[in-house]
């Protein structure tokens, strides 16, 4: 057993992609870590394990529910918009993760590792938010302490309402496009931006000891190839682990006809170009 629970929430507007099997399947490897798919097409018959749990959900429900929990309007035409929602999950949806020690969020173009080898109680007992990258918050990937402090952690930026009523996506879970800047190690006060991003809140808090975040590069991207993916464990180059591989520009290259019923092995290797069985 491990001391500290964890539920990753995910909205999820619009058709599953041809990747979306092996994300299910992914999950179904970290069995002691729960997920919630908030989506509006719940009808599709998916073989789920029992971590997973599809909730149906519609874009106006969600519109609703983001009005009431932050007590004004917010602007949201697409799904696409939900990115900026992502820091606020905690609140809009606190009456689903009462039971949990950390919550947070995730893309479903992800094939996850063994999150626990990563995620440790040690870990998850010092910090109090943490990111799957050592520069920038991940919008991937994201865990916060669940407590009002941190369900709320988005206020701190100055710009929040307008982030949430402006229909426009700002990538305020991230950097608020930049991303090269903190790359680079700009101190993030030097980094100006129309918005105040999680990033610059996380950083800027972090700096003034009112939070402890965890930066760290623990995730593959790109078409970085020579993975193995093996009953829940990711290896790259046989020797180092990795605790997601992210397909935000390996799906760009390469598709799979979309099959949902899809029987995903417990071995397979990614490629720069594709995935063998």
């Amino acid at each position: 057993m491990y001391e500290s629970s964890i539920v990753f929430i995910i909205c999820w507007h619009g058709n599953f992609p041809w990747y979306f099997p092996y994300f299910i399947h992914s999950c179904r490897y970290n069995p002691s870590i729960d997920f919630l798919i908030f989506t509006d097409n719940a009808e599709v018959k998916l073989d789920l394990p029992a971590n997973v749990k599809i909730i149906p959900y519609s874009l106006e429900q969600f519109r609703t529910n983001a009005a009431e929990a932050l007590g004004f309007e917010v602007a949201i035409e697409s799904g696409y918009k939900l990115c900026d929602f992502k820091p606020a999950y905690g609140l809009i949806f606190q009456n689903y993760i009462k039971d949990y020690n950390f919550w947070g969020y995730c893309d479903i173009d992800i094939i996850f590792g063994n999150i626990r080898s990563f995620m440790t109680d040690e870990l998850l007992h010092e910090y109090d938010i943490i990111s799957a990258r050592h520069d920038y918050l991940t919008g991937c990937f994201a865990l916060y302490r669940n407590n009002q402090k941190m369900r709320e952690l988005f206020k701190q930026s100055k710009d929040y309402r307008k982030v949430f009523t402006d229909p426009r996506n700002f990538f305020f879970d991230e950097t608020n496009f930049a991303f090269e800047a903190f790359e680079k190690g700009i101190h993030y006060s030097q980094i100006r931006t129309e918005v105040e991003s999680m990033t610059h809140v996380v950083r800027r808090l972090q700096e003034e000891n009112r939070l402890k975040a965890y930066f760290e590069f623990q995730i593959m991207e790109g078409f970085a190839g020579n993975m193995l993916w093996d009953k829940g464990m990711l290896t790259y180059r046989k020797q180092f682990e990795a605790m997601l591989y992210h397909l935000v520009r390996f799906k760009k290259k390469y598709s799979e006809p979309v099959d949902l019923q899809k029987i995903i092995p417990d071995k397979f290797r990614i490629g720069k170009k594709k995935i063998y069985y």
